[in-house]
């Protein structure tokens, strides 16, 4: 199984402390069963195969992509954040176009993250931290993502998904009762520019967003805001509205475009569309930040 390797890691955004974990992205079971399936696997490799799947379906084994440990982002207090690889969408503005594709993943158990976690506890209580579940789409692996949740919530942890809610209906009532926090990422408030964005429909995420508030769990809307992409004011109207009619946003928080991810793409070999574009202007943040604040939300 996968041996977890800390190294610490200054670049995170805004400067804090981080501890990342980078899984190494080729090699072992995961490779060959993902990249190639099971075509011409020997007897040995199909029953490995088999092993595996069912791992998988029971939520015992996951695609993680990595970890870290950081303050102030992803959450309240000191956070360890599992990015998990897998994501339905196709976001123009995607910082981590790596955790696309769940084979860019590697195959890790659900009781070794636990035991990671379990070292964190004391921290996690002097700073009122916990677990947040990323990606990519947390959704994308239900199963492990309940486990780990379940797990974190027996130790006594807070726990945070953050997710774009399009897989919503993956998560059962069991999954969000054991949650404490949603990170909800609404990319756009009309479906014109949700689709342009994404790729993908805007209805999911809007009714995910009010099961979330039908039981009762926090949610902290996040909106990527990108000059020519998602900054009309008609469109950022309606995502303030759609925040609003959530009855748990607690806080929303307005993400500047930047260009960090680029060469990720180009990596990639993916074609970036966004190259041109650049940052907002502070002028243009705080008319954006004025509009949520206009209905109530407390946004930053």
């Amino acid at each position: 199984m996968t041996t977890l390797d800390e190294r610490q890691d200054a670049s995170h955004d805004g400067g804090a402390p981080v501890v990342r974990l980078d899984l190494p992205l080729v090699g072992g079971s995961h490779e060959r069963t993902h990249g190639h399936g099971t075509q011409g696997l020997t007897s040995a490799d199909e029953v490995d195969h088999a092993a595996r799947m069912t791992a998988v379906r029971s939520g015992a084994l996951g695609s993680v992509h990595s970890w870290e440990l950081v303050t102030a982002v992803d959450g309240p207090g000191t956070r360890m954040t599992i990015f998990l690889a897998g994501c339905p969408l196709r976001c123009l503005y995607c910082h981590n176009p790596d955790t696309m594709e769940m084979r860019r993943g590697t195959d890790v158990e659900v009781d070794d993250l636990l035991r990671r976690l379990s070292r964190y506890r004391g921290i996690f209580r002097a700073t009122g931290g916990g677990l947040t579940i990323s990606g990519g789409e947390p959704l994308m692996q239900p199963a492990f993502v309940a486990r780990l949740l379940r797990g974190a919530k027996a130790m006594g942890i807070h726990t945070t998904m953050d997710t774009s809610g399009y897989l919503g209906a993956h998560a059962t009532d069991a999954v969000l009762d054991d949650l404490d926090l949603v990170l909800l990422d609404i990319k756009s408030g009309d479906e014109e520019t949700y689709q342009r964005v994404t790729g993908r429909q805007l209805a999911p995420t809007l009714a995910f967003g009010q099961r979330l508030a039908e039981r009762g769990v926090a949610v902290w809307v996040r909106f990527v805001l990108v000059p020519g992409l998602t900054d009309d004011e008609a469109n950022v109207e309606r995502v303030a509205a759609h925040a609003a009619d959530i009855g748990t946003v607690e806080r929303v928080e307005v993400l500047p475009f930047h260009q960090m991810g680029r060469d990720k793409w180009d990596a990639l070999g993916m074609r970036y569309e966004l190259e041109g574009t650049p940052p907002p202007s502070p002028e243009l943040v705080e008319r954006v930040r004025g509009q949520f604040r206009a209905h109530g939300l407390t946004t930053f």
